[in-house]
């Protein structure tokens, strides 16, 4: 019989049914052979009832683990009613099934009565344990001596040579003065001692276990829940976990970032929001096929804040990404196909690190991942995570990152936004035209403080700002921080105050702040006695750019002040009309059924729309598209190590911020080729004006100069591209 044959096993089963059968129809017709086998059968079965009636379906498991076996009594045992036969028979059962669980019969035996074997066969010998006419024995031997002579003829005893003994019967005569009834005071009960097997399967332990396994199931399950944000006690995705109720980490499996955003798009976007854009990214992915060739990347942002309204970066740098993943997947049809998985680093990038590690551990789970698009806000943690990016062999294409320090000590750093070095050479051409003109005027730096938010952007903002000033030709004046209150606001009463109230006032302001300071500042610089009414110039980086005073933001800038800040993508200059049409009719795509669509501004300068004009759209576009063109060698995708290594080769053209690549560019050294802008903001008639002064577009190399005329330049054209 086999369970791995069942039909050869079924017919063994037949044949042996059919043999007792035969057996027990040769029984009933007397046959002494069948009948004795029919007997045994019998018993057989009594034995196995027995044993399957010890405690058959109690809650715990002791029957499996028991330390005494079953006992049976009978309290008189005589040929006449059966009970010498059944004797018998067990110990020729018993015999013959060794595997029989052990069983324990107690039979009073009266001493007229004769237990022997039905069919003797020769004399037993004098000694044998189970001779039934040896009264005497308890003169002879002791009771240990009886149990030890019985152990060791047992084997013996089953021998086919000893078949007329009774070998698992043991012959225990009792004296008459045993017999008699004795008073209760000399009897005595032990009790039978719990084995740590008996208290482990018991009801109430296995009770205990269950509750404690469904507690620590419950428990386990909550924490698991509360701590990544697909967790479950069974099968967790890891790879995002909850940090102040937002996921931080990479959005895998069912784990959603945007959902429920309904911040939407500025311009002709209206209507476009988080939640469909990140529905239009899982879509795309969704669409590539287990054995399509694909290469996923991986945006790194502020995808989550407080309050939807901060969630605008990301919104804008993921909606570029989306951008050009649709235009290599379905616009282009590319044989290559880009999956893209969206990474959380919390509000203003204050998770960058967790983040960065679990990109990093998926990273090597997962080998189609060839680079990380994004991480774009300067962090005093920016440069560890980006290490451990390069220790999993991840490429960093940035978007706004303007740190001057991360291309010089990471050789896995590739960014398209110029250096705040840069940005403070190309100020410089303005600055010190500025200077010539007043002769000895002043200028300060107002910074803010590295704080509880880790922005090292405004400290490196400072430190070039100083260094401009300086070469521009403004005396240097005391330098100024302030804070952020506990609610976030910006705190410059004070140091606007010591800057207006020193003499003589400063003509240029250097402002290494964020672009939400930028209003309060305006309106300090407006009321403040000793600079209001005076005309002061404030040169600020590239975070201005993220304003949208277009689409309502409060600013107020003074009459007599001018401010000039830099933007990282000049789109005008590179001109790529097509690209802002195509993908205003791909973002329309993704309205609501029946939705109002809003049509471009300007179709003839679509760049200058709300939906496109401060760069971060086509920043995070340019820089998926660069990594795309390196991760992939004709039709056939390549690894993150090639990926690497092909982005100091290929330059991508034709893009909306104009030529973006590395090519010749070494490693931990500074990058050459960004494309800027210098824009100028006053306020005119009631109205913010941005016009944009002089820039370059990307993979130029040519340095701003100053226009040539004595007494310098039309406000106007105030510098221009040599």
């Amino acid at each position: 019989w086999s369970r791995w044959r069942p039909a050869k096993s079924w017919e063994t089963i037949r044949g042996r049914a059919f043999a007792v059968a035969q057996q027990v129809a040769a029984a009933q017709a007397g046959n002494p052979t069948a009948r004795q086998l029919h007997l045994e059968l019998r018993v057989l079965a009594l034995l196995e009832d027995l044993r399957e009636n010890f405690r058959p379906r109690a809650l715990d498991l002791r029957h499996r683990k028991r330390t005494v076996p079953p006992v049976v009594y009978l309290p008189r045992v005589t040929e006449e009613d059966g009970g010498l036969l059944l004797l018998r028979t067990i110990s020729d059962v018993r015999s013959r099934r060794s595997e029989v669980d052990p069983l324990l019969v107690l039979a009073a035996v009266p001493a007229s009565e004769r237990l022997r074997p039905r069919i003797p066969a020769d004399p037993e010998p004098a000694d044998l344990p189970g001779r039934p006419d040896a009264d005497d024995e308890e003169e002879t031997f002791g009771a240990d001596a009886r149990y030890q002579r019985w152990v060791t003829n047992l084997n013996a005893g089953q021998s086919p040579g000893r078949a007329a003994t009774l070998p698992w019967i043991l012959y225990i005569p009792m004296p008459g003065d045993e017999l008699r009834h004795r008073r209760s005071a000399q009897h005595s009960t032990d009790r039978i001692r719990r084995t740590p097997a008996w208290l482990l399967w018991s009801r109430p332990c296995l009770a205990v276990v269950l509750a404690l396994g469904l507690a620590a199931g419950f428990l386990g399950n909550h924490y698991l829940a509360g701590r990544y944000c697909e967790g479950r006690l069974l099968g967790s995705n890891t790879d995002s976990v909850r940090h102040g109720g937002h996921c931080v980490g990479v959005a895998t499996g069912n784990v959603r970032l945007a959902q429920g955003n309904a911040l939407s798009l500025s311009g002709a976007g209206k209507g476009v929001t988080f939640d469909a854009v990140e529905r239009a990214i899982r879509a795309e992915n969704a669409a590539i096929g287990p054995r399509d060739a694909h290469v996923t990347i991986v945006y790194a942002g502020p995808v989550t804040a407080a309050r939807q309204a901060d969630t605008r970066k990301g919104l804008e740098e993921i909606t570029g990404v989306y951008l050009y993943q649709h235009y290599a997947n379905v616009s282009t049809d590319q044989p290559t196909k880009i999956k893209v998985l969206l990474a959380n680093a919390d509000q203003n990038m204050l998770h960058v690190i967790p983040m960065a590690r679990h990109i990093a551990d998926l990273a090597r789970r997962d080998r189609s991942i060839v680079g990380v698009v994004g991480m774009g806000r300067d962090t005093t943690e920016t440069e560890q995570a980006a290490r451990i990016l390069k220790a999993a062999g991840l490429p960093v294409v940035s978007t706004t990152n303007s740190g001057s320090h991360l291309a010089r000590r990471l050789s896995n750093w590739f960014g398209l936004a110029a250096t705040d070095e840069e940005e403070a050479d190309a100020l410089l051409v303005v600055a010190r035209q500025l200077a010539a003109r007043e002769k000895g005027a002043q200028g300060a730096v107002l910074s803010r403080s590295v704080g509880s938010e880790k922005d090292f952007y405004t400290t490196e903002q400072a430190r070039v700002g100083k260094h401009m000033l300086a070469e521009a030709g403004f005396a240097p004046a005391p330098s100024r921080t302030y804070r952020l209150s506990a609610e976030g606001e910006p705190e410059l009463t004070t140091p606007i105050g010591d800057i207006c109230g020193s003499q003589p006032v400063p003509k240029a302001l250097y402002f290494a702040g964020r672009v939400e300071d930028v209003p309060n500042l305006m309106s300090q610089l407006g009321s403040t006695p000793g600079c209001s009414g005076r005309g002061i110039t404030v040169f600020t980086g590239d975070d201005l750019t993220k304003s949208n005073y277009e689409e309502g933001e409060a600013l107020r800038i003074p009459d007599e002040v001018t401010l000039y800040h830099f933007a990282l993508a000049p789109m005008d200059l590179a001109a790529t009309t097509g690209f802002y049409i195509d993908a205003h009719r791909v973002l329309m795509e993704l309205l609501p059924a029946g939705a109002r669509r809003t049509a471009l501004a300007d179709p003839a300068r679509p760049w200058t729309d709300a939906l496109f004009s401060n760069g971060q759209t086509v920043l995070s576009y340019s820089a998926t598209a660069v990594l795309y063109r390196a991760a992939r060698n004709g039709d056939v995708p390549q690894t993150a190590a090639e990926t690497w290594a092909d982005l100091r080769w290929h330059p991508v053209p034709n893009l909306p911020v104009g030529t973006v690549g590395f090519a010749g560019s070494r490693p931990y050294a500074e990058q050459r080729g960004h494309g800027y802008e210098i824009v100028r903001v006053s306020y005119d008639g009631g109205e913010v004006r941005s016009v944009n002064v002089c820039g370059r577009p990307a993979g130029s190399v040519a340095p701003l100069t100053a226009p040539p005329g004595p007494g310098g330049a039309d406000p106007h054209t105030i510098c221009r591209l040599s």
